[in-house]
């Protein structure tokens, strides 16, 4: 089993309320870096943070849920690791801070903040129909979020 300290750690962010598009591509995203033992942190409700852990569950991963509420029933059902904070939107600070990268999927002003963070902590960001921000690098498939990412995360940290 790989440590979780020692293991590639990949945020997906994204909102609640997504097309269904956007859910199809998190869920493709997160099936990708769970097949590649990559751990995956989302807010752990629903939308794309759900489509997200179900397909790392589906990839056989990891899928990491930092909740803003305190309320374990708020988790969504494909999570191995909830983290109630009862924090708010000031959880997405945590959830950056503890990944290599993220890879934003379109995305509200909850997404926006994420991205922010990712970009002043200078980690690498992947953009699907999200925030056209200077420094989001932005892709068409789920196989190129995920291969630009690993790319990216590589030059990071060596």
């Amino acid at each position: 089993m790989i440590l979780a300290q020692k293991a590639n750690r990949i945020a997906i962010i994204g909102a609640r309320d997504a097309s269904a598009e956007g859910l199809d591509f998190a869920y493709k995203v997160g099936q990708l870096l769970g097949q590649m033992g990559v751990v995956v942190y989302t807010g752990g409700a629903g939308g794309v943070m759900e489509a997200a852990s179900k397909g790392v569950q589906a990839g056989g991963g990891i899928a990491v849920g930092i909740l803003k509420e305190s309320d374990l029933s708020l988790a969504n059902d494909f999570l191995n690791i909830p983290v109630m904070t009862g924090m708010g939107d000031l959880r997405n600070g945590i959830i950056i801070r503890s990944v290599h990268g993220a890879i934003a999927v379109e995305g509200g002003y909850g997404t926006l903040s994420e991205a922010a963070y990712t970009l002043g902590y200078e980690k690498p960001l992947v953009g699907f129909r999200s925030w056209d921000i200077p420094g989001m690098l932005q892709v068409e498939t789920p196989r190129e979020a995920v291969d630009s990412m690993m790319n990216l995360i590589q030059d990071t940290k060596s």
